[in-house]
C-alpha cells in the first residue's frame, strides 16, 4: 500500500507526520510524507524553532511526485495540521491529482482545529475544514471538539454524536472516526472512540490513561485509515487502531515518558498486547 501523508513534522517528538509515518511503515506501508511545517518540537513545549511552509512548497513537492508517474499507485491521501488555510487548498489539489490518477484512492482528512473547547490553529483554518475539506473527504477523524464545531451540534450523549456524524456524512465523508469522546454514559475512568459509516455505528471503550503526550490523534487517524483500506471493515479498523494506540500509551505511561514511545512500543502496531472489541451503538 502507498499513502501520501501531508502533515506537520517535528524533529524531536511525535506529532503530525512524525507520529503517523513510522507506525504506517512498521505495518508495511510505503509512505510519501510531505511536510506542512518543520519545527524542532511541538509548540506545546512552550518554545520551538522552525518554520511553516507556504502552500507553493506543498504543491511543488506533490508535483515532483506526480512527475515520476507514480500517483496511479497511490492508495490514499492523509492530511493533518495545515499551518495556513492556503495549504488546505494545496492539499485538495493533491487529492484531486491522486484521484485523477487512481479513482479508487481515498482521502482521510484529520481536521486539526483544537481541543478542550477551544481552537489552536490560525484563523481561516476551521472555516476551511467546514466549508471546503468536508466535501472532499472520504474519511474524517475529528476529536469531540472538532466534531461539534464542524457539525454545529453540541455532543452530550451517544445520540448527539450520531446526529453530529449524520450531519457530516451529509456533507461528504462516508466514514467518520471520533478519536476521543466523553458523553453521558461514558464512565469517568474510560474514554470512547466512535466510528460511523455505511449504516454502522461502532464504539470501543478504553480505560482512561493519565498520560499527557501530543500526537495521539495523528497516530490513531493513520492507523484507522490504513486498517479501513486494508480490511474494508469499520469494526476491525476501529478495534485494531484503538488497541494499538492503547498499547503505545500504556507503555508511554509506564515509562513516564514525555513523548509517545512509538519506536520502543512499535510491536503494538503489528500485534497489540491487549485487544478491545467494538460494539454497536444505537442512534
Amino acid at each position: 500500500m502507498n499513502l501520501l501523508s501531508i502533515q506537520s513534522h517535528v524533529a524531536y517528538g511525535h506529532v503530525g507526520n512524525s507520529a503517523a509515518v513510522f507506525p504506517l511503515q512498521r505495518l508495511g506501508v510505503e509512505v510519501w510524507p510531505v511536510q506542512t511545517v518543520q519545527f524542532s518540537n511541538h509548540p506545546g513545549h512552550k518554545k520551538f524553532r522552525g518554520q511553516a511552509f507556504a502552500a507553493e512548497h506543498v504543491r511543488e513537492v506533490v508535483q515532483g511526485i506526480a512527475d515520476l508517474g507514480v500517483l496511479k499507485t497511490c492508495d490514499g491521501v492523509i492530511s493533518g495540521y495545515l499551518g495556513a488555510a492556503e495549504i488546505g487548498e494545496a492539499v485538495l489539489e493533491a487529492v484531486a491529482k491522486v484521484k485523477a490518477a487512481n479513482p479508487r484512492a481515498r482521502y482521510c482528512c484529520d481536521p486539526v482545529i483544537g481541543d478542550g473547547g477551544k481552537p489552536y490553529v490560525q484563523p481561516g483554518i476551521p472555516e476551511f475544514f467546514r466549508e471546503r475539506a468536508l466535501a472532499a473527504a472520504d474519511v474524517l477523524t475529528p476529536n469531540q471538539f472538532e466534531l461539534e464545531f464542524l457539525s454545529g451540534i453540541k455532543v452530550r450523549s451517544a445520540a448527539d454524536a450520531a446526529r453530529a456524524c449524520d450531519a457530516l456524512h451529509a456533507k461528504g465523508p462516508a466514514t467518520i472516526l471520533v478519536t476521543s469522546l466523553r458523553v453521558a454514559g461514558t464512565p469517568r475512568d474510560a474514554l470512547d472512540m466512535h466510528a460511523s459509516g455505511a449504516g454502522e455505528r461502532m464504539r470501543v471503550r478504553l480505560p482512561k490513561l493519565e498520560v499527557a503526550v501530543q500526537g495521539t490523534g495523528d497516530t490513531v487517524a493513520a492507523l484507522f485509515f490504513f486498517h479501513l483500506l486494508r480490511t474494508g471493515s469499520l469494526a476491525t479498523a476501529l478495534e485494531v487502531a484503538a488497541s494499538s494506540m492503547f498499547g503505545v500509551l500504556e507503555r508511554t505511561r509506564a515509562a513516564k515518558a514525555k513523548e509517545m514511545l512509538l519506536v520502543e512500543a512499535q510491536d503494538e502496531f503489528v500485534s497489540p498486547s491487549r485487544t478491545f472489541r467494538a460494539e454497536p451503538v444505537e442512534g
